[in-house]
């Protein structure tokens, strides 16, 4: 396993792949097997590759794999209006 990693990093580094695009290829396929191999869950996707839901959640969001389906997200916060007070009684 090793050595076929060792290869696999020469090869990105002779095809000028830098560090960052190579790191998203590697979720990003880690990513779909994982939730080919659950079925689609991810809990158990999460689970499979050591990261919390939210964080895979996220980077389905960032590598386009959500598959149609929209993530839950808290409604922004309300701004706060201000409140007159009420004058007191002369």
């Amino acid at each position: 396993m090793k050595q076929q990693f060792d290869v696999l990093v020469e090869h990105l580094l002779a095809g000028n792949i830098f560090m960052e695009e190579a790191i998203e290829l590697l979720e990003k396929r880690m990513i779909e097997s994982a939730l080919a191999k659950s079925g689609g869950k991810q809990t158990a996707t999460s689970k499979l590759l050591g990261i919390h839901r939210n964080t895979l959640q996220r980077k389905m969001v960032q590598y386009g794999l959500a598959n149609g389906r929209r993530t839950r997200r808290k409604p922004p916060a309300r701004v706060a209006r201000g409140r007159r007070r009420k004058s007191p009684a002369a």
